[in-house]
């Protein structure tokens, strides 16, 4: 088993450095330094091989203490109640999460599928021997950071280490109760398409897991002890039957095809986005425009995506007015809440960094404008010269911020009422800052998608992603907004700091567009 389990790890291994060097080749200028037939060069597997070290790293222990930290610590900081109970609360509940919807073994991964499909490997063995694995990352990774958020939370020593073999436990009982029903009906779950029924479990247990300790309820430590007890005696018997279990290669047959393995892939294909870009356009000859040039075939797209851009738009702001009318409400009605909102709100304002990051329709317009228009206008040559280029640039950054700019004047608005309506504050600037900052970055991130969609042009001819530098940028946009959920700065500082900031982004931004989209602005090869 464990020569099976070596080889399996050398198959991951050699499938994540060819992607990590396949990636470096995709950054501007080192494609042509570096040839394709390097992927056998041993000082890029050396390099391929530390970033594969870098990302097993990462699972084991950074990816689980952002969990841990940010999922169950700080969420247990916000709340009235105990913080140790609270603390044990959310980590039980969202364990009992984690095993419906992350259970490794009903994961059809490319790696299982190349082992166990293509190279015809033992199914067995592999299962059981990386599953072994999966279990030691767990005890592993989790051990340090729940013992110290635990301990932040005056958690005892001897609760921590319940927490950490309950994550096991419940992941053992899940996969063994899936086992046993494949047994009986023949029926393999896949873990990346659960069921409506599954999905509405999820549902309840997040609202039990954030909306109980609202209401200032949580599972009592008696009662922490009773369900791991209960996990406990489930969890002898799984573990025979995950080790016992004889059918894994025909299990895997059934789960490890080709639709299900590469399912991320078909649902971004080019054919599937195009399907579902092409139900909201609006065909209908009698939509037109009293504009000229630039401006009217601009216009002329609008209207016809007017389903993707404002639709959405619309539903937003419905759901963002409701919200601050249920909080003005909460507010008025309970004293507690109105100091705490007041408190957050002086403190907290990275938080909307992330919420104006989620609410922006940048990627959906972009994606949107190369689809249905610039796909098909690159090939031509007079699109491609400067004046037709940095015209369109201007109307489409328009169009942009106007309508990223609805739900942010909402949210703007709506919490400088929440501010005055919670106590307020005494520097009047503040509410001028509040409203000024969402703005800022509402117009931040339409300058920068647009401005990462003219720089580096994504697509190829096929519609499919080709740029690795795009994907990079796009998750460290992602992971900083990420990152600034957890972090309090006073609204001044953070206020006057992020407007100054995207006022420097955006100036700069443009005069790189001005200058470099006419040469980088075309369909990569």
């Amino acid at each position: 088993m464990f020569k099976t389990f070596i080889t399996s790890f050398q198959i991951k291994n050699a499938y994540r450095v060819n992607s990590i060097i396949y990636s470096i080749r995709q950054f501007p200028f080192i494609k042509k330094i570096l040839p394709s037939h390097l992927y056998k060069n041993k000082v890029l597997k050396t390099i391929g091989n530390i970033g594969n070290i870098i990302i097993e790293l990462y699972s084991i222990f950074i990816a689980k203490a952002l969990y841990i930290g940010l999922c169950v610590f700080f969420m247990s900081t916000l709340y009235n109640t105990n913080i140790a109970d609270t603390f044990i609360h959310i980590f039980l509940i969202l364990t009992l999460i984690g095993g419906v919807i992350n259970t490794y073994m009903f994961n059809p991964t490319k790696e299982k599928y190349y082992a166990m499909i293509l190279m015809n490997m033992d199914a067995r063995q592999y299962t059981l021997s990386n599953y072994s694995y999966m279990m030691l990352k767990i005890l592993i990774g989790n051990l340090p950071t729940i013992i110290i958020f635990g301990s932040m939370s005056d958690v005892p020593m001897w609760l921590c280490l319940l927490l950490l073999f309950l994550v096991m436990m419940v992941k053992s009982i899940v996969n063994a109760y899936t086992l046993k029903y494949y047994q009986y009906k023949h029926i393999v779950r896949n873990e990346n398409q659960l069921s409506s029924l599954l999905w509405g479990i999820v549902a309840v247990l997040l609202a039990i897991c954030y909306g109980l300790p609202y209401i200032e309820m949580t599972i009592s430590t008696e009662g922490f002890i009773a369900i791991f007890l209960i996990c406990f005696v489930l969890f002898i018997p799984s573990i025979k039957i995950i080790y016992s279990f004889k059918d894994y290669q025909k299990l895997y047959k059934q789960i490890l095809i080709p639709k299900n393995v590469y399912i991320v892939e078909n649902q971004t294909s080019s054919a599937a986005i195009k399907q579902q870009v092409a139900k909201y356009i609006e065909i209908d000859t009698r939509l037109t425009s009293n504009k000229h040039g630039f401006a009217y075939f601009h216009e002329l797209f609008v209207k016809r995506h007017r389903k993707i851009l404002v639709g959405t738009i619309k539903k937003q702001s419905i759901i963002i007015v409701g919200i601050f009318i249920i909080l003005s409400v909460v507010i008025s009605v309970n004293k507690d809440i109105r100091e705490n909102i007041n408190g957050l709100l002086l403190v907290n304002l990275p938080y909307f960094l992330f919420v104006m990051y989620v609410l922006n329709r940048g990627p959906i317009l972009t994606q949107a404008m190369f689809m249905n228009c610039d796909h098909s206008m690159l090939t031509f040559r007079i699109y491609r010269t400067p004046k037709v280029i940095l015209g369109l640039f201007k109307e489409r950054l328009k169009t942009l911020i106007f309508i990223n700019l609805i739900p942010a004047f909402i949210i703007a608005i709506g919490l400088m009422f929440l501010l005055y309506l919670s106590g307020g504050t005494e520097d009047v600037i503040n509410y001028i800052l509040l409203f000024v900052s969402i703005v800022s970055m509402s117009v931040f991130f339409s300058v920068h998608y647009l401005v990462l969609y003219y720089l580096l042009q994504p697509y190829n001819i096929n519609t499919e992603m080709k740029s690795s530098t795009y994907s990079v940028i796009q998750f460290c946009t992602y992971f900083v907004c990420y990152f600034m959920l957890g972090q309090k700065m006073p609204l001044y500082s953070f206020g006057i700091f992020v407007t100054v900031f995207s006022i420097l982004y955006c100036f700069i931004s443009l005069i790189l567009v001005y200058n470099m989209a006419p040469k980088t602005f075309k369909i990569r090869n």
